[in-house]
Protein backbone atom coordinates (compact mmCIF):
# COMPACT_ATOMS: atom_id res chain seq x y z
CA UNK A 1 0.00 0.00 0.00
CA UNK A 2 0.95 3.11 -1.18
CA UNK A 3 1.40 6.70 1.33
CA UNK A 4 2.05 9.75 1.00
CA UNK A 5 5.54 9.54 2.80
CA UNK A 6 8.70 11.19 2.51
CA UNK A 7 11.60 8.50 0.98
CA UNK A 8 13.98 9.45 3.46
CA UNK A 9 11.85 8.15 6.30
CA UNK A 10 11.38 4.59 6.65
CA UNK A 11 7.91 3.22 8.44
CA UNK A 12 7.52 1.40 11.44
CA UNK A 13 4.97 -0.55 9.67
CA UNK A 14 2.80 -3.28 12.14
CA UNK A 15 0.56 -4.98 10.18
CA UNK A 16 -2.65 -7.04 11.74
CA UNK A 17 -4.10 -9.76 9.51
CA UNK A 18 -8.22 -10.42 10.24
CA UNK A 19 -10.95 -12.12 7.81
CA UNK A 20 -11.83 -10.43 4.38
CA UNK A 21 -8.66 -8.97 3.98
CA UNK A 22 -9.28 -6.70 6.83
CA UNK A 23 -5.37 -5.27 7.88
CA UNK A 24 -4.28 -2.82 10.00
CA UNK A 25 -0.71 -1.18 8.56
CA UNK A 26 0.61 1.87 11.70
CA UNK A 27 3.09 3.57 10.33
CA UNK A 28 4.99 6.40 12.17
CA UNK A 29 6.78 8.93 9.85
CA UNK A 30 7.90 12.64 9.72
CA UNK A 31 5.43 13.83 6.36
CA UNK A 32 6.15 16.91 4.53
CA UNK A 33 3.70 19.74 6.30
CA UNK A 34 1.37 20.13 3.27
CA UNK A 35 1.42 16.42 1.81
CA UNK A 36 -1.05 14.48 4.39
CA UNK A 37 -3.16 12.54 2.46
CA UNK A 38 -6.34 11.59 4.67
CA UNK A 39 -7.95 9.13 2.00
CA UNK A 40 -7.00 6.87 -0.39
CA UNK A 41 -8.81 5.14 -3.41
CA UNK A 42 -8.10 3.16 -5.99
CA UNK A 43 -10.18 0.67 -8.05
CA UNK A 44 -8.15 -2.38 -8.43
CA UNK A 45 -11.00 -4.71 -10.15
CA UNK A 46 -14.40 -4.34 -11.18
CA UNK A 47 -15.34 -6.08 -8.31
CA UNK A 48 -12.96 -5.07 -5.61
CA UNK A 49 -12.21 -1.52 -3.85
CA UNK A 50 -9.26 -0.70 -2.25
CA UNK A 51 -9.51 1.81 0.55
CA UNK A 52 -7.41 3.63 2.65
CA UNK A 53 -7.83 6.15 5.21
CA UNK A 54 -5.50 8.25 7.28
CA UNK A 55 -5.79 9.65 10.74
CA UNK A 56 -3.27 12.39 12.58
CA UNK A 57 -2.75 12.22 15.75
CA UNK A 58 -0.33 13.91 17.65
CA UNK A 59 2.15 11.66 19.90
CA UNK A 60 5.70 11.94 21.67
CA UNK A 61 7.49 9.14 23.97
CA UNK A 62 5.53 9.78 26.78
CA UNK A 63 1.94 9.45 25.66
CA UNK A 64 2.62 6.94 22.74
CA UNK A 65 1.06 3.90 25.00
CA UNK A 66 -2.15 5.80 25.71
CA UNK A 67 -2.12 6.78 22.04
CA UNK A 68 -2.46 3.16 21.20
CA UNK A 69 -4.77 2.06 22.87
CA UNK A 70 -6.95 4.96 21.69
CA UNK A 71 -6.48 3.74 17.96
CA UNK A 72 -9.19 1.00 19.12
CA UNK A 73 -12.01 3.51 19.67
CA UNK A 74 -10.92 4.95 15.97
CA UNK A 75 -12.39 2.11 14.73
CA UNK A 76 -16.00 1.66 16.55
CA UNK A 77 -18.99 2.91 14.37
CA UNK A 78 -19.75 5.03 17.04
CA UNK A 79 -16.65 7.16 15.97
CA UNK A 80 -16.77 6.69 12.58
CA UNK A 81 -20.67 8.15 12.44
CA UNK A 82 -19.99 11.68 12.05
CA UNK A 83 -16.63 12.37 9.93
CA UNK A 84 -13.34 10.66 9.42
CA UNK A 85 -11.61 11.16 12.38
CA UNK A 86 -8.51 13.78 12.81
CA UNK A 87 -7.01 15.02 16.08
CA UNK A 88 -4.83 18.26 16.16
CA UNK A 89 -1.54 17.36 16.36
CA UNK A 90 2.16 18.92 16.45
CA UNK A 91 4.63 19.41 14.00
CA UNK A 92 6.85 16.69 14.15
CA UNK A 93 6.40 13.04 14.60
CA UNK A 94 3.13 11.92 13.60
CA UNK A 95 1.33 8.73 14.05
CA UNK A 96 -0.92 6.73 10.61
CA UNK A 97 -3.08 4.46 10.75
CA UNK A 98 -4.07 2.92 7.18
CA UNK A 99 -6.90 0.91 7.15
CA UNK A 100 -6.97 -1.34 4.15
CA UNK A 101 -10.38 -3.16 3.15
CA UNK A 102 -10.82 -5.30 0.11
CA UNK A 103 -14.48 -5.40 -0.21
CA UNK A 104 -16.00 -8.10 -2.95
CA UNK A 105 -19.18 -7.85 -5.21
CA UNK A 106 -20.73 -10.38 -2.50
CA UNK A 107 -22.79 -9.41 0.39
CA UNK A 108 -20.53 -8.46 3.42
CA UNK A 109 -21.35 -9.80 6.93
CA UNK A 110 -22.79 -7.15 8.93
CA UNK A 111 -20.02 -5.50 10.72
CA UNK A 112 -17.63 -4.96 7.66
CA UNK A 113 -20.78 -3.81 5.49
CA UNK A 114 -21.40 -0.92 8.77
CA UNK A 115 -17.36 0.19 8.70
CA UNK A 116 -17.72 0.38 4.91
CA UNK A 117 -21.53 3.00 4.77
CA UNK A 118 -19.89 4.51 7.88
CA UNK A 119 -16.50 5.50 6.64
CA UNK A 120 -17.81 7.00 2.55
CA UNK A 121 -21.08 7.05 3.24
CA UNK A 122 -21.69 8.33 6.73
CA UNK A 123 -24.53 11.46 5.56
CA UNK A 124 -26.32 8.28 3.57
CA UNK A 125 -26.41 5.81 6.44
CA UNK A 126 -27.50 8.41 8.99
CA UNK A 127 -30.59 9.09 6.08
CA UNK A 128 -31.26 5.59 5.03
CA UNK A 129 -30.80 2.94 8.13
CA UNK A 130 -31.49 -0.28 5.28
CA UNK A 131 -27.78 -2.88 5.67
CA UNK A 132 -28.59 -4.66 2.92
CA UNK A 133 -28.96 -0.98 0.29
CA UNK A 134 -25.14 -0.69 -1.00
CA UNK A 135 -23.91 2.93 -1.17
CA UNK A 136 -23.11 4.51 -4.45
CA UNK A 137 -20.18 3.86 -5.87
CA UNK A 138 -17.47 6.92 -5.86
CA UNK A 139 -16.79 8.58 -8.96
CA UNK A 140 -13.31 9.71 -10.11
CA UNK A 141 -14.36 12.15 -12.73
CA UNK A 142 -17.57 13.59 -13.64
CA UNK A 143 -19.70 11.99 -16.35
CA UNK A 144 -20.34 15.48 -18.39
CA UNK A 145 -18.23 18.79 -18.28
CA UNK A 146 -20.82 22.18 -18.92
CA UNK A 147 -20.71 22.70 -22.96
CA UNK A 148 -18.47 26.20 -23.59
CA UNK A 149 -16.16 25.56 -20.77
CA UNK A 150 -13.24 25.17 -22.81
CA UNK A 151 -14.33 27.79 -24.85
CA UNK A 152 -11.25 30.46 -25.99
CA UNK A 153 -11.60 33.28 -22.92
CA UNK A 154 -11.58 36.65 -24.58
CA UNK A 155 -8.19 38.77 -24.12
CA UNK A 156 -8.16 41.71 -21.24
CA UNK A 157 -6.36 44.10 -23.46
CA UNK A 158 -4.80 45.11 -19.95
CA UNK A 159 -1.76 45.23 -17.97
CA UNK A 160 -3.23 41.71 -15.82
CA UNK A 161 -0.53 39.22 -15.66
CA UNK A 162 -0.95 36.04 -17.27
CA UNK A 163 1.43 33.79 -14.35
CA UNK A 164 -0.86 31.27 -12.87
CA UNK A 165 -2.37 31.12 -9.63
CA UNK A 166 -0.68 28.20 -7.28
CA UNK A 167 -1.13 27.14 -4.03
CA UNK A 168 1.92 27.83 -1.11
CA UNK A 169 2.78 24.43 -0.80
CA UNK A 170 3.70 23.43 -4.27
CA UNK A 171 7.32 25.21 -3.59
CA UNK A 172 7.71 22.19 -1.25
CA UNK A 173 6.15 19.21 -3.56
CA UNK A 174 3.51 17.30 -4.67
CA UNK A 175 1.36 14.21 -3.62
CA UNK A 176 1.48 11.57 -5.73
CA UNK A 177 -1.60 9.66 -7.37
CA UNK A 178 -3.80 7.53 -5.25
CA UNK A 179 -4.10 10.32 -2.46
CA UNK A 180 -5.16 13.72 -1.53
CA UNK A 181 -3.40 16.58 0.35
CA UNK A 182 -5.22 17.76 3.40
CA UNK A 183 -3.93 20.95 5.44
CA UNK A 184 -2.86 20.08 9.08
CA UNK A 185 -5.67 20.53 11.87
CA UNK A 186 -3.48 22.16 15.01
CA UNK A 187 -4.79 21.62 18.39
CA UNK A 188 -4.75 25.77 18.35
CA UNK A 189 -6.99 25.83 15.44
CA UNK A 190 -9.72 23.95 17.45
CA UNK A 191 -9.42 26.35 20.79
CA UNK A 192 -10.00 29.38 18.24
CA UNK A 193 -13.59 27.82 18.07
CA UNK A 194 -16.17 28.77 19.98
CA UNK A 195 -16.72 25.46 20.62
CA UNK A 196 -15.72 21.78 19.19
CA UNK A 197 -19.07 21.52 17.61
CA UNK A 198 -18.96 24.86 16.18
CA UNK A 199 -15.15 23.98 14.80
CA UNK A 200 -15.11 24.77 10.98
CA UNK A 201 -18.66 26.14 10.16
CA UNK A 202 -20.31 29.34 9.80
CA UNK A 203 -22.72 31.61 11.98
CA UNK A 204 -26.06 30.95 10.84
CA UNK A 205 -28.39 33.41 8.08
CA UNK A 206 -24.72 33.98 6.45
CA UNK A 207 -25.80 33.71 2.77
CA UNK A 208 -27.14 37.10 2.04
CA UNK A 209 -30.69 37.75 0.96
CA UNK A 210 -31.52 40.10 -1.34
CA UNK A 211 -35.35 39.92 -0.67
CA UNK A 212 -34.56 41.56 3.13
CA UNK A 213 -32.74 44.25 4.30
CA UNK A 214 -34.31 43.94 8.04
CA UNK A 215 -31.91 45.58 10.12
CA UNK A 216 -32.43 43.57 13.14
CA UNK A 217 -31.48 40.33 10.96
CA UNK A 218 -28.36 42.29 10.17
CA UNK A 219 -27.45 42.93 13.46
CA UNK A 220 -28.06 39.42 14.68
CA UNK A 221 -25.92 37.89 11.82
CA UNK A 222 -23.16 39.86 11.89
CA UNK A 223 -22.25 38.85 8.46
CA UNK A 224 -22.69 41.96 5.36
CA UNK A 225 -22.35 41.18 1.86
CA UNK A 226 -21.77 43.22 -1.89
CA UNK A 227 -23.08 40.79 -4.15
CA UNK A 228 -24.69 40.32 -7.92
CA UNK A 229 -27.35 37.57 -8.31
CA UNK A 230 -29.76 35.79 -10.09
CA UNK A 231 -33.13 34.15 -9.62
CA UNK A 232 -36.37 32.86 -10.35
CA UNK A 233 -35.24 29.96 -13.04
CA UNK A 234 -33.70 26.46 -12.38
CA UNK A 235 -29.60 26.71 -12.24
CA UNK A 236 -27.26 23.42 -12.75
CA UNK A 237 -24.23 25.22 -12.15
CA UNK A 238 -22.11 28.90 -11.70
CA UNK A 239 -18.73 30.27 -12.73
CA UNK A 240 -16.70 32.99 -12.49
CA UNK A 241 -13.32 34.58 -12.25
CA UNK A 242 -12.23 36.45 -9.29
CA UNK A 243 -9.88 38.43 -8.72
CA UNK A 244 -7.49 37.78 -5.36
CA UNK A 245 -6.60 40.34 -2.99
CA UNK A 246 -5.11 39.95 0.79
CA UNK A 247 -7.98 42.13 2.53
CA UNK A 248 -7.06 43.15 6.21
CA UNK A 249 -9.02 41.82 9.14
CA UNK A 250 -9.11 43.67 12.31
CA UNK A 251 -10.70 41.24 14.81
CA UNK A 252 -9.03 37.56 14.76
CA UNK A 253 -13.04 36.52 14.59
CA UNK A 254 -13.94 38.56 11.45
CA UNK A 255 -13.22 37.23 8.01
CA UNK A 256 -13.62 38.72 4.51
CA UNK A 257 -14.31 36.47 1.86
CA UNK A 258 -15.12 36.14 -2.24
CA UNK A 259 -17.05 33.28 -3.23
CA UNK A 260 -20.08 32.04 -4.89
CA UNK A 261 -23.37 30.58 -4.13
CA UNK A 262 -25.31 27.65 -5.18
CA UNK A 263 -28.55 27.97 -3.12
CA UNK A 264 -31.69 26.28 -2.89
CA UNK A 265 -34.89 26.49 -0.59
CA UNK A 266 -35.86 29.45 1.60
CA UNK A 267 -33.58 31.43 3.87
CA UNK A 268 -35.50 29.97 7.07
CA UNK A 269 -34.29 26.78 8.23
CA UNK A 270 -34.52 24.39 5.26
CA UNK A 271 -31.63 26.60 2.68
CA UNK A 272 -29.11 24.12 0.71
CA UNK A 273 -25.93 25.73 0.25
CA UNK A 274 -22.85 25.47 -2.13
CA UNK A 275 -19.94 27.67 -1.66
CA UNK A 276 -16.83 28.17 -3.33
CA UNK A 277 -13.85 31.24 -3.55
CA UNK A 278 -10.95 32.31 -1.45
CA UNK A 279 -11.03 34.19 2.01
CA UNK A 280 -9.26 35.12 5.29
CA UNK A 281 -9.86 34.12 8.46
CA UNK A 282 -7.26 34.37 11.13
CA UNK A 283 -10.23 32.53 13.12
CA UNK A 284 -10.32 29.39 11.10
CA UNK A 285 -6.65 28.91 10.07
CA UNK A 286 -4.68 31.12 12.61
CA UNK A 287 -2.84 33.51 10.23
CA UNK A 288 -3.96 36.45 7.25
CA UNK A 289 -3.49 34.53 3.77
CA UNK A 290 -5.46 34.36 1.55
CA UNK A 291 -6.73 30.82 0.79
CA UNK A 292 -9.17 28.65 -1.17
CA UNK A 293 -12.03 27.29 0.72
CA UNK A 294 -14.91 25.31 0.09
CA UNK A 295 -18.24 25.17 2.25
CA UNK A 296 -21.77 23.61 1.90
CA UNK A 297 -24.55 23.30 4.40
CA UNK A 298 -28.61 21.48 3.64
CA UNK A 299 -30.29 23.37 7.07
CA UNK A 300 -29.31 26.91 6.95
CA UNK A 301 -26.00 26.74 8.57
CA UNK A 302 -27.40 25.14 11.73
CA UNK A 303 -26.25 21.62 11.91
CA UNK A 304 -24.84 20.29 8.58
CA UNK A 305 -21.59 21.19 6.86
CA UNK A 306 -18.68 23.11 6.64
CA UNK A 307 -15.71 24.47 5.80
CA UNK A 308 -13.25 22.03 2.71
CA UNK A 309 -12.50 18.43 4.83
CA UNK A 310 -13.17 19.62 8.17
CA UNK A 311 -16.24 17.22 8.01
CA UNK A 312 -17.83 14.43 6.00
CA UNK A 313 -19.82 15.46 2.64
CA UNK A 314 -17.22 16.72 -0.12
CA UNK A 315 -15.34 14.35 -1.94
CA UNK A 316 -12.00 15.09 -3.36
CA UNK A 317 -10.31 13.08 -5.74
CA UNK A 318 -7.55 15.57 -6.97
CA UNK A 319 -3.77 15.17 -6.12
CA UNK A 320 -2.81 19.22 -6.29
CA UNK A 321 -4.87 21.26 -5.35
CA UNK A 322 -5.33 20.89 -1.33
CA UNK A 323 -8.60 22.61 0.64
CA UNK A 324 -8.18 25.68 2.94
CA UNK A 325 -4.36 25.95 1.82
CA UNK A 326 -2.94 29.16 0.89
CA UNK A 327 -2.86 30.55 -2.48
CA UNK A 328 -0.67 33.05 -4.58
CA UNK A 329 0.31 35.58 -6.01
CA UNK A 330 -2.03 37.81 -5.01
CA UNK A 331 -3.37 41.24 -6.82
CA UNK A 332 -1.41 44.33 -5.40
CA UNK A 333 -3.06 47.95 -5.71
CA UNK A 334 -2.28 49.78 -8.85
CA UNK A 335 0.04 47.22 -9.90
CA UNK A 336 -0.56 43.27 -11.06
CA UNK A 337 -3.80 41.84 -11.51
CA UNK A 338 -4.57 38.38 -10.15
CA UNK A 339 -7.88 36.05 -10.37
CA UNK A 340 -9.05 32.06 -10.14
CA UNK A 341 -11.87 30.53 -12.35
CA UNK A 342 -14.03 28.67 -9.81
CA UNK A 343 -17.01 26.40 -11.72
CA UNK A 344 -19.58 24.51 -9.78
CA UNK A 345 -21.75 22.39 -11.89
CA UNK A 346 -24.28 19.53 -11.26
CA UNK A 347 -23.73 16.56 -13.36
CA UNK A 348 -26.85 15.52 -15.40
CA UNK A 349 -26.28 12.15 -15.35
CA UNK A 350 -25.21 11.15 -11.73
CA UNK A 351 -26.78 14.42 -10.20
CA UNK A 352 -23.47 15.22 -7.61
CA UNK A 353 -22.49 18.80 -8.04
CA UNK A 354 -19.07 18.54 -8.75
CA UNK A 355 -16.14 21.97 -8.32
CA UNK A 356 -13.48 22.83 -10.46
CA UNK A 357 -10.35 25.17 -9.66
CA UNK A 358 -9.04 26.29 -13.17
CA UNK A 359 -8.94 25.18 -16.15
CA UNK A 360 -7.21 22.16 -15.22
CA UNK A 361 -8.40 21.11 -11.67
CA UNK A 362 -11.49 18.73 -11.38
CA UNK A 363 -11.33 18.49 -7.66
CA UNK A 364 -14.11 16.45 -6.43
CA UNK A 365 -18.32 16.90 -6.00
CA UNK A 366 -20.48 17.09 -3.02
CA UNK A 367 -23.02 14.14 -3.33
CA UNK A 368 -26.64 15.12 -4.00
CA UNK A 369 -28.03 12.90 -1.44
CA UNK A 370 -26.17 15.75 0.55
CA UNK A 371 -28.62 17.75 -0.38
CA UNK A 372 -32.88 18.52 -0.68
CA UNK A 373 -33.80 21.38 -2.56
CA UNK A 374 -30.04 20.97 -4.57
CA UNK A 375 -31.06 17.34 -5.27
CA UNK A 376 -32.84 18.30 -8.05
CA UNK A 377 -31.24 22.19 -9.44
CA UNK A 378 -30.73 25.89 -7.73
CA UNK A 379 -33.10 28.08 -7.12
CA UNK A 380 -30.75 31.04 -6.75
CA UNK A 381 -26.80 32.19 -7.96
CA UNK A 382 -24.75 35.00 -6.03
CA UNK A 383 -21.68 36.09 -6.33
CA UNK A 384 -19.67 38.53 -4.42
CA UNK A 385 -18.00 39.00 -1.07
CA UNK A 386 -18.66 38.77 2.61
CA UNK A 387 -17.32 39.97 5.90
CA UNK A 388 -18.03 39.73 9.74
CA UNK A 389 -18.62 42.68 11.22
CA UNK A 390 -18.29 41.79 14.96
CA UNK A 391 -18.94 45.52 15.47
CA UNK A 392 -15.65 46.22 17.84
CA UNK A 393 -15.76 49.00 20.51
CA UNK A 394 -19.51 49.36 19.20
CA UNK A 395 -18.77 50.92 15.61
CA UNK A 396 -18.49 49.21 12.03
CA UNK A 397 -15.37 47.04 11.78
CA UNK A 398 -12.61 48.08 8.85
CA UNK A 399 -12.13 44.64 7.87
CA UNK A 400 -11.99 45.20 4.47
CA UNK A 401 -13.94 43.18 1.91
CA UNK A 402 -11.99 42.73 -1.62
CA UNK A 403 -9.12 45.01 -1.85
CA UNK A 404 -10.00 47.21 0.36
CA UNK A 405 -11.38 49.84 -1.69
CA UNK A 406 -15.01 51.15 -3.37
CA UNK A 407 -16.29 49.64 -6.69
CA UNK A 408 -15.54 52.82 -8.23
CA UNK A 409 -12.02 52.92 -8.37
CA UNK A 410 -12.05 50.43 -11.30
CA UNK A 411 -9.49 47.72 -12.28
CA UNK A 412 -6.10 47.67 -10.40
CA UNK A 413 -7.65 49.52 -7.62
CA UNK A 414 -10.87 47.85 -7.03
CA UNK A 415 -11.51 43.99 -6.64
CA UNK A 416 -14.19 42.28 -9.56
CA UNK A 417 -16.06 39.20 -10.82
CA UNK A 418 -15.44 38.26 -14.61
CA UNK A 419 -16.84 36.54 -17.08
CA UNK A 420 -19.85 35.47 -14.49
CA UNK A 421 -21.90 32.74 -15.95
CA UNK A 422 -24.37 29.74 -15.28
CA UNK A 423 -25.12 26.33 -16.28
CA UNK A 424 -28.75 26.47 -17.30
CA UNK A 425 -30.83 22.97 -18.03
CA UNK A 426 -29.06 21.69 -21.06
CA UNK A 427 -25.64 21.55 -19.28
CA UNK A 428 -24.11 24.70 -21.35
CA UNK A 429 -22.86 27.72 -19.80
CA UNK A 430 -24.32 30.87 -20.65
CA UNK A 431 -24.19 34.73 -19.10
CA UNK A 432 -27.12 34.92 -16.55
CA UNK A 433 -30.23 37.23 -17.59
CA UNK A 434 -31.56 39.85 -15.05
CA UNK A 435 -28.89 40.28 -12.94
CA UNK A 436 -29.58 41.87 -9.39
CA UNK A 437 -27.20 43.53 -6.92
CA UNK A 438 -27.53 43.69 -3.32
CA UNK A 439 -25.41 45.05 -0.35
CA UNK A 440 -26.61 45.74 3.20
CA UNK A 441 -24.87 48.91 4.03
CA UNK A 442 -23.51 50.49 0.58
CA UNK A 443 -21.38 53.03 2.25
CA UNK A 444 -19.75 50.24 3.94
CA UNK A 445 -18.99 47.87 1.43
CA UNK A 446 -20.43 48.51 -2.48
CA UNK A 447 -21.31 46.60 -5.46
CA UNK A 448 -21.56 48.11 -9.35
CA UNK A 449 -22.34 45.58 -11.80
CA UNK A 450 -21.66 46.16 -16.04
CA UNK A 451 -21.10 44.05 -19.11
CA UNK A 452 -18.56 43.78 -22.39
CA UNK A 453 -17.11 42.00 -24.60
CA UNK A 454 -14.29 41.19 -23.42
CA UNK A 455 -14.93 40.43 -19.71
CA UNK A 456 -18.82 39.63 -20.19
CA UNK A 457 -20.88 40.15 -17.44
CA UNK A 458 -18.86 41.59 -14.45
CA UNK A 459 -18.91 43.19 -11.50
CA UNK A 460 -16.63 45.52 -9.13
CA UNK A 461 -17.54 45.49 -5.58
CA UNK A 462 -15.90 45.77 -1.93
CA UNK A 463 -14.83 48.93 0.47
CA UNK A 464 -13.00 49.43 3.97
CA UNK A 465 -15.88 48.93 6.19
CA UNK A 466 -15.65 51.57 8.67
CA UNK A 467 -15.44 55.03 7.29
CA UNK A 468 -16.55 58.67 7.47
CA UNK A 469 -19.27 57.83 6.05
CA UNK A 470 -19.92 54.16 7.42
CA UNK A 471 -19.05 54.75 11.12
Amino acid sequence: MEHCLDKEFSPLSLSLSLSLSLSLSLSLFSPHPSCLPRMRTSFMSRDKTSIAVLIMSKMNSTESRRRHHRLRAYLQPARLGSSFPQEPHRPGTFLSLCLSLSISAAPLPFPFRFLQQQLFYPSLWQQHSNMHAPPAPLQMRPAYHPEGLYDDESKVASQRNAQTITQMWHQNGRCPEGTIPIRRTKEEDVLRASSVRRYGKKKRRSAPNPMSVDPDMLNESGHQHAIAYVEGDKYYGAKATINVWQPKIEQANEFSLSQLWILGGSFGQDLNSIEAGWQVSPDLYGDNNTRLFTYWTSDAYQATGCYNLLCSGFIQINNQIAMGASIFPISNYGGSQYDINILVWKDPKEGNWWLQFGNDYVLGYWPSFLFSYLADSASMIEWGGEVVNSEPDGSHTSTQMGSGHFPEEGFGKASYFRNVQVVDSTNNLKPPRGVGTFTEQSSCYDVQDGSNADWGTYFYYGGPGKNSNCP
